[in-house]
């Protein structure tokens, strides 16, 4: 798996990384998503950013759970077609575990999308979950009811909400 990140080794808090990026490729990677990854490291800060390219695969790595686990906070960029990705709600599943087992920080960034959206799983957000509940996840409610759960706990985070930005 390629990642990027600015330090592998402990921080002077224990942990591997300061900050974990979770993000919808298709929708930032490319501009919010580096832009922020850029300041990040540039101030020092320790950040572990996936660089994988899915090609489909639903399965996450242990490296990327583990980077989860190692992080003090976790920066989740949530954006129109963010929970279109079973990928992205697993690793979001996993990034709420910690926040509540672990104390992780976790800082919800609402990228072009309205967060009462997100919250409410409206538009895109209730969209995907049916195509979720009709498709390959059909009859995983336990699955699906985890991942709403974890959607909703972090937009009922204290977030920032981003409408402007272009890249």
């Amino acid at each position: 798996m390629t990642s990027s990140s600015s330090s592998v080794p402990k921080t002077r808090l224990g942990w591997t990384y300061d900050v974990f990026l979770s993000f919808r490729g298709e929708d930032t990677r490319n501009t919010f998503v580096d832009h922020l990854y850029n300041a990040l490291v540039q101030n020092g800060i320790h950040t572990f950013k996936d660089n994988v390219m899915l090609g489909g695969r639903e399965q996450i790595s242990s490296e990327l759970l583990n980077a989860i686990q190692e992080s003090r906070f976790a920066v989740v960029v949530l954006s129109k077609n963010y929970a279109n990705s079973s990928w992205c709600l697993k690793e979001l599943s996993k990034i709420m575990e910690c926040h509540h087992h672990m104390g992780q920080k976790v800082l919800p960034v609402f990228y072009h999308v309205d967060p009462s959206d997100v919250c409410g799983r409206k538009r895109d957000f209730e969209t995907a979950f049916k195509q979720h509940e009709e498709g390959k996840f059909k009859g995983e409610m336990d699955k699906l009811n985890k991942w709403r759960e974890a959607l909703t706990a972090a937009s009922n985070l204290s977030g920032d909400h981003i409408s402007t930005f272009s890249g």
